[in-house]
């Protein structure tokens, strides 16, 4: 193996006192088999990028926002990322913390996929220049900030104006990210494939503010507009938060980077579905990761 062949970042929720006790066990059998590995604790805070050179891969050990902030750090150098579930829902960190010497052992040995996640990046305008510009795997939030605080959007896809929303925020997410705030806020599910992302009003003011499916191809306009209480923030994936100023324009489209997920097949996505959304009935059949 060569360098980077040979090297791998193990990321681990700090939140997980299981998650960091079965990363030593993982490292050993990594080092076993001739990898080395670099090691980075995360804090459900930090927007540091650990990924600072090429690996194989990176192993992530926590929820499902563990494997949001992972994917992010790897998704512009290439790098498959191999998630075991230590959170509540596993939509997206499929390897169950039983199963992970297993699964791993079929993807060293090529029996494994990787599939290809679509992010969004989005680019903050100010006065004209380009203020801050990131990717993100579930969604882009802008919403006011505290309880109850209306926030007023110009919202325009391929300068198209869809008008203005009074709401509480509205949500644009990836198909990835429609199981998370926007399916909650009464957004569409989507199939991982699907080339598209969702706008979803977040308690609008007017019940024609509807949720609304759009392609992939094109590109949202979110403009911050003056409103009594100047404390509107824009988050990505819940993690990163920005504060956004009136006239601040947000453009928002599919982005150029993808992230790898090791084994996130679709039939895994329908069995997380039914599991964690409590569907009716019992499945009777095992889905492969693979």
């Amino acid at each position: 193996m060569g360098t980077t062949d040979s090297r791998v970042i193990i990321i681990t929720s700090t939140y997980k006192p299981h998650a960091v006790k079965l990363s030593k066990d993982i490292i050993k059998f990594l080092e076993a088999r001739g990898f080395s590995c670099d090691q980075y604790e995360y804090d459900g805070m930090s927007s540091e990028n650990p990924v600072k050179q090429d690996y194989a891969f990176a192993i992530c050990l926590g929820g499902d926002g563990t494997v949001l902030f992972a994917s992010r750090c790897c998704a512009a150098r290439k790098i498959p990322v191999f998630a075991i579930n230590f959170g509540n829902f596993g939509f997206i960190a499929v390897v169950e913390p039983e199963h992970w010497q297993t699964v791993l052992e079929d993807y060293l040995a090529g029996k494994i996929k990787i599939f290809e996640r679509m992010l969004l990046s989005a680019c903050i305008l100010r006065k004209r220049q380009e203020f801050c510009v990131f990717d993100a795997l579930n969604d882009v939030v802008i919403s006011g900030s505290g309880i109850a605080k209306l926030v007023n959007l110009e919202v325009l896809f391929n300068d198209v104006s869809f008008g203005t929303y009074k709401a509480d925020g509205v949500i644009i997410s990836t198909p990835t990210g429609s199981t998370a705030y926007s399916a909650a806020s009464g957004g569409p599910i989507l199939d991982p494939n699907v080339s598209a992302f969702v706008l979803t009003p977040i308690a609008a003011f007017s019940l024609s503010n509807r949720p609304i499916v759009l392609p992939a191809e094109g590109k949202m306009t979110v403009k911050v507009l003056p409103t009594r209480h100047r404390d509107t923030i824009l988050s990505v994936d819940g993690q990163e938060l920005f504060v956004l100023e009136e006239n601040d324009i947000v453009s928002v489209s599919a982005s150029v980077h993808k992230a790898h997920l090791i084994g996130c097949n679709p039939e895994m996505f329908y069995r997380a579905l039914r599991s964690k959304l409590a569907w009716s009935g019992n499945s009777t059949c095992p889905v492969p990761i693979r």
